[in-house]
């Protein structure tokens, strides 16, 4: 199995590649540079490994939530690499990633991922791993700080696990969400932003599952209604 993978939706860019379950990645914080960059770490990638797009099975893509700039730059590129290769597609929440890496570096089998969306409002995810991949516990909403508490309070946590905290939220807004913080949650935020590595596992499992999309059908997540993704000229 041959995966590409890319993400953009936050100050991070990152690439991956799987070539029968080796993976090799590039990741750069790299703040409202994601255009230039995207494109030649994929590049480097393929050569590296002496690989055409065309010889990849699907290309894998971070959905978002995250920057609307972000967001629209990995659907935009994804959407032309596929087009141009035939490659079907698999989307992946930025927030889901955050949560994988969590489980796979450090062990957190239940997770809360905030990404600081502005505005005072934060993207808000909830996680637990099931087979090794993270599921979501409740749907992702972009929220107010105390909002998002209120959800998590909402989905129960088994005894003596201790659920692992994700994204810049959490430190954007620290008074709102420290005076309520649980004794099971960890004190350490380890994961602050989505690697494309990490949405491997899950695209893996979609694959598995069923769960691709056509070049003309991708979906990003902004999850404020008045952002709209525009699919290509006569796919509306």
């Amino acid at each position: 199995m041959k995966i590409l993978a890319i993400d953009t939706a936050t100050e991070a860019c990152s690439v991956a590649l799987m070539i029968d379950n080796k993976i090799d990645d590039i990741f750069e914080i790299c703040p409202q540079q994601h255009s230039q960059k995207v494109l030649p770490m994929i590049d480097t990638l393929l050569k590296r490994h002496n690989i055409k797009l065309k010889e990849l099975d699907v290309i894998a893509f971070g959905r978002g939530p995250g920057s609307f700039t972000g967001v629209r730059i990995a659907t935009g590129i994804v959407q032309g690499l596929a087009l141009g290769a035939d490659l079907p597609v698999v989307e992946v929440s930025t927030l889901a990633a955050m949560a994988q890496q969590n489980y796979e570096e450090h062990g957190f089998t239940r997770t809360h991922a905030l990404i600081d969306a502005r505005m005072a409002e934060v993207y808000m995810g909830d996680f637990e791993v099931v087979n090794g991949v993270v599921v979501a516990l409740q749907d992702e909403a972009v929220l107010s700080p105390t909002e998002a508490l209120k959800k998590y309070a909402t989905t129960s946590t088994s005894k003596g696990v201790t659920i692992g905290k994700v994204g810049t939220g959490w430190d954007a807004y620290p008074d709102e969400l420290k005076q309520k913080e649980k004794e099971h949650e960890a004190e350490s935020i380890k994961v602050l932003y989505p690697s494309a590595k990490f949405m491997l596992s899950i695209a893996m499992q979609s694959l598995e599952s069923g769960d691709i999309k056509s070049v003309d059908d991708l979906s990003p997540t902004y999850l404020r209604d008045k952002v709209t993704w525009k699919k290509l000229p006569g796919k509306e």
